[in-house]
């Protein structure tokens, strides 16, 4: 079964979450989507055994064929190619490998090298079997990290998806293919809007999901009133709670040291599968 958590926002608790589930269940897998910022080796101190580049295709112009006629740019909504007189100015970064340029080209001017945007880490921590992206600094397109990230996904593991903030691209990107997504959300007006939008998206692309509330106690209860009254089951509430803030802040997942939450994450599991195979 392939689980996702996923929030509206940042920092409502999501890889806390996540890591908490992987630790609580068999024959895990963990892949940490979250590539332009990946926390969850933190947590669960992965050993890092291996690493594998992430390249993408970007234009190489064969000036013995381009008579500079402009098609190319023309085609090209990204803005990745602008010609001037006597070149052809290429914005790598801008590119997102379509290669619609080179079709349109009368003049098959346009060749192809490889660019490398960012890496996949792979290693053990506590016997999950662990991934993460890492998006090359100053790279502004996660998708191809995503892509490649998303290959290594084993459907023989329990396998726990963290998947990046928001509603974007690099969020239902991760997210489709999933048996369920679990959307954890903090009780606050922030925590409610960006809730919403994340409900909508996953509904679009149908996708069953169910809430796990973290922070409890530390707002009001609007999160309650909008479940129920869309039907969304609140699976699990976490408390604000020092204990578990504590374990956080030394970066100690708090199922390895309050053993009834390591019970409880199982349950939440088993609940899951019951639904998903229902």
């Amino acid at each position: 079964m392939i689980i996702s958590i996923a929030s509206g926002k940042g920092g409502t608790g999501k890889t806390t979450v996540a890591v908490n589930l992987a630790l609580s269940v068999k024959d895990a897998q963990y892949l940490d989507f979250d590539v332009e910022e990946p926390n969850a080796s933190i947590f669960l101190k992965a050993e890092i055994e291996e690493s594998e580049d992430v390249k993408v295709e970007i234009p190489k112009i064969n000036y013995e064929r381009c008579d500079f006629c402009g098609k190319c740019a023309d085609f090209c909504v990204y803005n990745a190619l602008a010609v001037v007189p006597s070149n052809v100015l290429v914005f790598p970064e801008l590119c997102h490998s379509c290669r619609g340029c080179s079709l349109v080209c009368p003049r098959d001017a346009i060749d192809w090298r490889y660019r490398v945007v960012g890496r996949i880490e792979h290693g053990t921590a506590k016997d999950i079997d662990f991934y993460q992206g890492l998006l090359n600094i100053g790279e502004i397109q996660s998708l191809p990290v995503i892509r490649s990230l998303k290959q290594k996904i084993d459907k023989n593991k329990n396998v726990i998806i963290d998947a990046p903030p928001g509603t974007s691209c690099p969020v239902i990107e991760t997210v489709s293919g999933s048996d369920y997504c679990i959307l954890v959300a903090e009780p606050t007006p922030f925590g409610l809007h960006d809730l919403k939008l994340t409900v909508e998206t996953l509904r679009h692309i149908g996708i069953p999901f169910g809430v796990i509330v973290n922070k409890d106690g530390i707002g009001d209860r609007k999160i309650d009133f909008y479940c129920q009254t869309e039907k969304i089951p609140i699976i699990a509430r976490i408390p604000h709670d020092r204990d578990i803030a504590h374990l956080y802040s030394k970066g100690i997942p708090f199922v390895e040291e309050l053993e009834d939450w390591k019970i409880k994450f199982r349950e939440i599991y088993d609940t899951i599968e019951e639904e998903v195979e229902g």
